[in-house]
């Protein structure tokens, strides 16, 4: 017989959409059927994909320091808001990752570096010009991930 996939690292990309409670949740309720930990991690889009369509006035190190200081503020609330759902679920460790980058490829990295055994990820998230302009993370990360991948399309299930 063949042996069953071992799942005790389950990875969650978190974007802070509308979307990214139900996806964590659902994250959550499946590491806890496999008793392994989870892992989210939030990708800070990386401002070279958008040269050439702007000029900012700024300084980029300083902007993109802040825009990952802000992320991880974010992150570290978004966790506390389902600590509960966590430990209803039964996982014992949760950990959070912020960094920046092209979001589909240092998802695959994360996963790859940390020896991820499966990631659950939504299907949508950001819409419109962003998505016309980046294409699908999703599809991305499905095609170039070192573990298998489990997408939630939230429109279509687990709706309360």
């Amino acid at each position: 017989m063949e042996k069953m996939l071992d799942i005790k690292k389950v990875i969650t990309p978190i974007d802070f959409s509308d979307n990214s409670k139900l996806i964590a949740e659902s994250a959550a309720y499946l590491a806890g059927k496999f008793g392994a930990s989870l892992h989210l991690i939030f990708i800070v889009q990386n401002f070279e994909d958008y040269s050439g369509f702007f000029v900012p006035q700024m300084s980029m190190p300083h902007l993109e320091q802040d825009l990952v200081a802000g992320a991880e503020e974010k992150m570290s609330s978004f966790c506390a808001e389902l600590e509960e759902d966590f430990r209803k679920a039964g996982i014992t460790e949760v950990t959070h990752h912020v960094s920046m980058g092209d979001v589909a490829e240092q998802i695959v990295d994360f996963a790859a570096e940390n020896k991820g055994d499966m990631i659950v990820m939504g299907t949508h998230g950001y819409k419109g010009l962003e998505k016309i302009m980046f294409g699908s993370v999703a599809d991305k990360v499905v095609r170039s991930a070192p573990c298998p991948v489990l997408t939630i399309n939230p429109y279509t299930c687990c709706k309360r």
